[in-house]
């Protein structure tokens, strides 16, 4: 009796070790034995296709479809992380110049509601082309209803520094970025033209009442803010209700800034980057009514879309900015204290290109790639 009665309580505990054995052994099965190390999280690179060429924007549908821009003017449908094959028709003609075309994507926040997809693009008009946005909705697997709800000004020929992002706010205010054109760094220092802003509108169209310029004589009544050189990263945090936008400098001087209302952020009148022939652009680096990037970087990383991490999947992540790098090729982790730079760090070194960084609706972070034409998920492991 006394031998059964022992191994009636060694036995229950052979099967607990067994079973966490088997636990252990299922969480390190779960591993990708290729994950790479961080310095906050392990993270498996799902790669979803090799096939892009110049993406943009992506942007998730409530059914789970993802939409992701091509530069050339096609927008390709993906489900289940899994190219479908298909493209959305109805696509506008686009001016695909060097850096123009078919830019960047969203829904709108109340999408169930109402089917509103927005579009920011290179519109082809004459004079050449001009950065629009426009809305529609879907019917099927085409864009139908379509509008401009706004057409900057003025036109050019060439494709350099059409920006361009779209963000939404709390109250559903739409805000967009415009780069100055390159050529013409000067556009971005007077409110007469479009160029070398961020712009806010109504999410019809409309120019709100409360804009900083919209009574000023002759002023774009749909600016934001001004002296942005080509803001190609723009991002919404609603915590904080703060906007980040991202710029791309010269060589040296890409920017992270706190877009507010009415600001200067002086571009071309300061600074930290020289021209691309090593000429000086000026020497000023501080002008008064000014404003300074909580970063900027030097040499160039060359940075482009952004999001801010608000997903519970990568909990050490949480309110840094992922930024992505076109020079560098790398993702570029950010982390901020409210709106002070505390430091960063360079993650997946040589991916490619990286173009946009998003987060879908169910906490996952996709990136897209050119050069190697990558659509990414990174997967956290453990």
């Amino acid at each position: 009796m006394k031998i059964h009665h022992s191994l009636h309580l060694i036995l229950p505990i052979l099967v607990v070790f067994a079973s966490c054995e088997e636990k252990t052994q299922e969480a390190m099965v779960e591993i990708d034995p290729h994950a790479v190390a961080t310095e906050q999280h392990l993270i498996k690179v799902d790669t979803l296709y090799t096939e892009l060429e110049n993406p943009w924007g992506m942007t998730w549908l409530p059914d789970g479809r993802m939409l992701v821009t091509e530069r050339k003017g096609e927008i390709l449908v993906f489900e289940n992380d899994a190219y479908t094959g298909q493209k959305l028709e109805g696509v506008p003609a686009v001016h695909a110049v060097n850096q123009a075309g078919l830019l960047d994507i969203q829904i709108h926040p109340d999408y169930a509601q109402n089917g509103w997809i927005y579009i920011a693009y290179a519109k082809p008009v004459e004079g050449g082309g001009a950065t629009a946005i426009m809305r529609a909705k879907l019917d099927g697997n085409r864009l139908v209803e379509q509008e401009d709800l706004i057409i900057t000004t003025p036109a050019v020929e060439g494709g350099r520094h059409f920006g361009s992002r779209i963000i939404f706010d709390k109250d559903n205010y739409l805000f967009f970025s415009n780069g100055e054109r390159g050529a013409n760094p000067e556009n971005a220092q007077t409110l007469k033209n479009s160029h070398g802003k961020i712009h806010r509108i109504h999410d019809d169209g409309r120019i709100p009442s409360d804009n900083p310029f919209v009574n000023e004589t002759d002023a774009i009544p749909s600016i934001w803010t001004y002296g942005n050189r080509n803001p190609q990263g723009l991002v919404y945090d609603a915590a904080t209700n703060r906007i980040w936008g991202i710029e791309h400098g010269p060589k040296g001087g890409d920017e992270i800034n706190l877009i507010q209302k009415g600001k200067n952020y002086g571009w071309p009148e300061i600074t930290y980057g020289i021209d691309y022939d090593d000429s000086i652009i000026t020497e000023d680096t501080v002008k008064s009514g000014m404003e300074q990037p909580i970063h900027f970087w030097r040499p160039s990383i060359a940075p482009c879309g952004a999001v801010l991490v608000t997903s519970d999947k990568y909990p050490s992540w949480k309110g840094n900015l992922l930024v992505g790098a076109l020079a560098k090729q790398h993702i570029n982790r950010v982390e901020l204290q409210g709106t002070q730079y505390v430091g960063e760090e360079r993650m997946l070194q040589d991916i490619g290109r990286v173009r946009h960084v998003a987060q879908s609706p169910d906490g996952y972070i996709y990136a897209v790639t050119e050069a190697t034409g990558l659509l990414i998920k990174l997967v956290p492991q453990g």
